[in-house]
This record gives structure tokens, C-alpha cells and sequence, in this order.
């Protein structure tokens, strides 16, 4: 397999839901309000022996030409959008969820893929609404044949398999990529950060912080046994950690 983090950059977000570009290098955190996280935006593409995955999919921050960031970090790759066979979605908040429709939303960011949302996080999202879910940004995917509804557990294409964790939100879902004897594990926001694997920490901002942490404990074990790779979506400094045989 190959992977290829797909950085939008980091942002800092508070409690109004909103991110703002942060420059490490020049600005300060101290400076922005009280509370507020840093964070890297951070969708993957996985190419495997069977699809090119997109698992999330992002803001859908434009460039000053209205094109995709996450079109542009693709073409930088030498993937074109429309290579893209399946998007993995853990969730619909907007972080995750911004890129599935190009800018205006009239027609979806990756025309030739099959979109994998949970049926219970869809339906949570439009009764939530504004300001974690822009149901704007995937309205365009209902009643297409390109959107699949996913159960509480299940396997697409018998090697991804996938679970509804809960945890950072309700119908949160994780997936593992078990391809030519290569481990993938995608956790989403309940696996966010390498320091969050390796320590007991509990998210305020999780709907179930305790239960989040007792869920990355378990997969850090399974990891370590089967040598998983870890993608981390926001993490600064560490994309992926892959356990080696014997270390």
C-alpha cells in the first residue's frame, strides 16, 4: 500500500467551530481565544491493490482560482480527482466532511467514487445542523447511486472493515485497510494524535471522552500485535506511525 497524507495545514478552533489558519512560525497561540486547539486538517489517500482511497475529505478550502485544496494536493501527488474510487467518511463534521462537493456544491468533488457514510451519522448530522455539520456541503450526494450507507459493522470489498466506534460523536465509524497482509487503521477523531494513543487522555470536546480513550487503548494493543500503520488526521508533526516487527 501507499500512503500519501494530504495536509490542508494547521488551524487553531475554539467553541464557536471555526478555523483559522495558524502560521507556527509566526503566530501565537496565546493570542487566539481561550481554549482554542491546534490542530493539522488532514485527509489520506491510501492507494491499495484494489481502489485509491480518500478517507475524509477535509474543509473545502479553495485557492484564490476556486480550486480544491485537496484537488490541488492530489494533482501535486499525480492523482487526479476523478482516480479517486472510494471515500471513507469516520464522520460529517465540517473538518471531515467540507470536500465532498466542489465550491457552489453543484456537483460532488470525486465524481467516479462511491462515498461510505454511516446511515445513523447521516440522519445525526441533518438533525443537528449548523455549526458542527454543514448538511450544505453533502446534500448533493442524496439520492445519488454514489452514496452507500454503511451499517454498525461491516466489510466493503471484503478488506476494509469498518465499526461504528462512538466515542468523539455518537455514529463516529473507524476503518481498517487489511490489504496483501498490510494493516491500516484510520480512527478518525477518536484517534486524532500519535500523544493521544500513547497516553490516557480524555477529550473534553469527546461526546463519550471516557469511552474515546478506552477505545484507543484497546486499538494501540491490536496495533502493536498485528503491526498496524496509524493514520493521525490531526496531528502537527506525526501523519502516520507504523508498529515494526519485534520493537
Amino acid at each position: 500500500m501507499k500512503i500519501i497524507p494530504l495536509s490542508e495545514g494547521t488551524f487553531t478552533v475554539d467553541q464557536t467551530k471555526k478555523f483559522i489558519p495558524y502560521a507556527q512560525d509566526k503566530d501565537d497561540l496565546q493570542q487566539r481565544t481561550k481554549g482554542s486547539l491546534l490542530v493539522e486538517i488532514q485527509p489520506f489517500l491510501v492507494i491499495t491493490s484494489k481502489d485509491i482511497l480518500l478517507l475524509d475529505t477535509g474543509l473545502g478550502f479553495v485557492d484564490k482560482n476556486g480550486q480544491l485544496q485537496i484537488h490541488n494536493n492530489l494533482i501535486s501527488h499525480g492523482i487526479k480527482p476523478t482516480d479517486v474510487t472510494k471515500v471513507l467518511l469516520s464522520h460529517l463534521h465540517k473538518d471531515h466532511a467540507g470536500g465532498i462537493a466542489q465550491p457552489g456544491k453543484s456537483e460532488l468533488s470525486f465524481k467516479n467514487a462511491m462515498y461510505y457514510i454511516n446511515r445513523k451519522e447521516w440522519d445525526y448530522a441533518f438533525e443537528k445542523g449548523f455549526p458542527s455539520f454543514h448538511t450544505e456541503d453533502f446534500l448533493l450526494l442524496q439520492g445519488t447511486d454514489q452514496l452507500v450507507f454503511s451499517n454498525d459493522v461491516g466489510t466493503i470489498n471484503d478488506y476494509i472493515f469498518y465499526e461504528i466506534s462512538g466515542g468523539h460523536s455518537p455514529f463516529h465509524q473507524v476503518f481498517l485497510i487489511d490489504d496483501e497482509g498490510e494493516k491500516v487503521f484510520f480512527g478518525g477523531d477518536v484517534a486524532p494524535q500519535l500523544l493521544q494513543m500513547k497516553n490516557r487522555f480524555r477529550a473534553k470536546y469527546d461526546y463519550d471522552g471516557n469511552w474515546s480513550m478506552e477505545l484507543r487503548n484497546k486499538w494501540w494493543e491490536s496495533g502493536e500485535l498485528e503491526n498496524w500503520t496509524f493514520l493521525f488526521y490531526h496531528d502537527i508533526k506525526t501523519p502516520t506511525f507504523k508498529f515494526k516487527p519485534g520493537i
